[in-house]
């Protein structure tokens, strides 16, 4: 459930009337939560509150996106809320792993928080093993969209105009019936799950993701948070998703000189 801070800065309380919730899969290489701290960094967003679950694994730290030395100190966990009023943005941060078998606990509250914060849609940044791409999804960009049957009807056709690919269904048995073909994420987390439950319950749902590999996943977030930026313009820019200065717009977070760890120290050697 939602926790609001003791600070300001947000919608009240839990209301989020008319929002659009950014929210990242814990997914192959972190693509989706690297994206959404880009968002979070450029766009200079308040910490509203916390997302309180037993459904991901406990984690502290300090402040990821400290700009000072005063404000590194602050504490953050495993999810957390940031809101930006003036472009009707709320953005759900996740940063650990989820635990075993919680996966269907955890979408069920999420949505329903989503519905009594009465959220306008929510957008899901996430990724999947290029490796396990079948023919049709090796052409042409790596990256692609989903929507769930509500949020069709109002964007669909501006899907279509960005000239986006909408994710593939692959067939249920390869070589053995190709004509029964179903949703398929590998290495997605809870893509599919929370995608198949908003379209059960009517809740307007955009899923954004990228075909890629494990390994040095920055250049992917740089190129889905563009992807992203085509559709809901949170920043002014002329750059493309497939742009090779797609870095050059976006503030880069300060935890991000840790993405990798510290180097090896000279007493080794």
């Amino acid at each position: 459930m939602f926790v609001p801070c003791d600070r300001g800065g947000g919608a009240a309380g839990s209301d989020f009337k008319g929002f659009t919730l950014l929210m990242p899969a814990v997914s192959v290489g972190n693509v989706g939560q690297l994206a959404t701290d880009l968002v979070i960094s450029t766009l200079d967003m308040t910490k509203v509150g916390y997302f309180y679950t037993d459904c991901l694994v406990p984690m502290v730290g300090n402040n990821p996106y400290a700009t000072a030395e005063e404000n590194s100190t602050e504490l953050s966990i495993n999810a957390e809320v940031y809101s930006l009023p003036s472009k009707k943005l709320v953005v759900l941060q996740i940063r650990s792993p989820f635990i075993k078998n919680k996966y269907r606990p955890f979408c069920q509250t999420l949505l329903s928080w989503v519905k009594s914060s009465k959220c306008a849609r929510v957008v899901l940044l996430s990724s999947s093993h290029a490796y396990q791409r079948d023919d049709e999804q090796l052409l042409g960009t790596p990256l692609r969209y989903l929507l769930t049957p509500d949020l069709e009807k109002a964007v669909g056709g501006l899907m279509q105009e960005l000239n986006w690919k909408e994710m593939e269904k692959v067939a249920t048995y390869p070589g053995i019936n190709d004509t029964e073909k179903v949703l398929h994420i590998p290495g997605g987390g809870i893509t599919k799950l929370l995608f198949t439950e908003s379209c059960s319950e009517g809740i307007q749902m955009a899923v954004l993701l990228k075909f890629c590999s494990e390994g040095d996943n920055i250049p992917d977030a740089f190129a889905l948070v563009n992807y992203l930026n085509e559709w809901l313009q949170l920043i002014k820019s002329e750059v493309s998703a497939s742009s090779t200065d797609a870095s050059s717009q976006w503030k880069v977070p300060s935890s991000w000189r840790l993405l990798f760890g510290n180097g090896l120290p000279p007493a080794l050697f």
